[in-house]
């Protein structure tokens, strides 16, 4: 609390002051600023360094750099058109008008390092081997988790999340096929998950949002 009440003053309002009309986000030491051209965005930067040194604090050097923001309109070309705050990575995307027509758009979705710590949290789960439970129960136990996740992450470009879902989707297969032993036939086992699915389809958190993407396109 003390060092974000120290950044608020060390830059915050430094950057209201000397910057007025440049946007910036900070959420503790991660900041990122908006600036129109590259000639400020040098300006802005040269100026934070030197304002962060005043209080005694210094640029990560491997965190601070100028990104182009390329998109339909912006077609330039630099090295960096992507980067990283908050768990999500900001790069140029394919995006569609309401025609269809495919488009360059830079939008965030979940970053490659929240999708593996996520992952990896899922496979510690090790929710196949849950078997003294029913379904509704491995449901309620894991819902909240993974609602969580899709309403954060799930905020922009949604679909980058699908293979993580699918992923739960699997260890809820195994579980299946684990705890009844006549489902450890492939072809029960498809169709009991079918039958799941299509009576209980919001069974799952992931299930009901997953429709709910398919339907709204």
């Amino acid at each position: 609390m003390l060092a974000n009440l120290f950044l608020h003053y060390a830059f915050d309002v430094w950057m209201e002051r000397e910057h007025p009309t440049v946007r910036f986000e900070r959420y503790c030491d991660d900041a990122v600023v908006h600036c129109v051209s590259e000639g400020q965005a040098h300006r802005v930067a040269r100026g934070i360094a030197d304002r962060m040194a005043e209080v005694g604090l210094k640029l990560h050097p491997a965190k601070t750099r100028i990104v182009y923001c390329k998109d339909g309109s912006r077609r330039q070309q630099y090295p960096r058109v992507a980067f990283t705050f908050l768990g999500f990575t900001f790069r140029p995307r394919p995006a569609w008008t309401k025609n269809g027509v495919v488009f360059a758009s830079f939008q965030p979705a979940i970053s490659n390092e929240a999708l593996k710590r996520i992952s990896g949290e899922v496979r510690q789960w090790r929710l196949h081997h849950w078997v003294g439970l029913d379904i509704d129960q491995v449901a309620r136990r894991i819902n909240p988790i993974v609602r969580g996740w899709m309403q954060y992450y799930g905020a922009f470009y949604r679909s980058v999340l699908n293979p993580l879902l699918q992923r739960i989707n699997g260890y809820v297969m195994r579980w299946l096929r684990k705890k009844y032993r006549r489902l450890r036939n492939v072809k029960r086992a498809a169709a009991a998950w079918q039958r799941i699915t299509s009576q209980q389809p919001r069974l799952f958190a992931h299930w009901a949002w997953a429709a709910a993407s398919w339907r709204t396109g």
